[in-house]
């Protein structure tokens, strides 16, 4: 353990675009990876997620993947909404402050060398998942 404070000293931000339905709270099935850790690993600080279009109620899952295996931290869930003009499309933000998401998402979230914060949806509908952060 460091007797200095480590801050994150290279900005970075992750995307992934998800829209394969996936039921699945085990880590299997299509999830798509969102911000990878760097080579010294990487502080992800806020978490957005956005619908591309409409939307019905279901659930973006984040999950923490090790290299190997993929495991549930936490669920937006989405609610349904037809964007218009005048209605924005869905959309959450996941701050150290948030409130709304199921599970134990904690930001900031420190993941080493060879992790990765990937999502799934429920439905198959267009999401861009959106990691705001950076690498140590």
């Amino acid at each position: 353990m460091s007797s200095t404070a480590q801050y994150a000293s290279t900005p970075k931000v992750g995307i992934g675009v998800i829209s394969t339905a996936n039921t699945n709270r085990d880590g299997t099935g299509t999830i798509g990876t969102v911000f990878t850790a760097g080579a010294s690993g990487s502080r992800i600080d806020v978490i957005e997620a956005q619908a591309t279009g409409t939307t019905t109620s279901g659930m973006v899952r984040l999950f923490i993947h090790d290299g190997s295996n993929a495991r549930l931290i936490g669920e937006l869930p989405v609610q349904a909404v037809t964007p218009s003009g005048t209605v924005p499309a869905w959309s959450a933000v996941v701050t150290s402050n948030s409130s709304g998401i199921v599970g134990s998402v904690a930001l900031p979230l420190s993941i080493p060398t060879g992790y990765s914060l990937r999502a799934s949806t429920q439905n198959a509908e267009t999401f861009n998942v959106i990691g705001f952060g950076g690498d140590f």
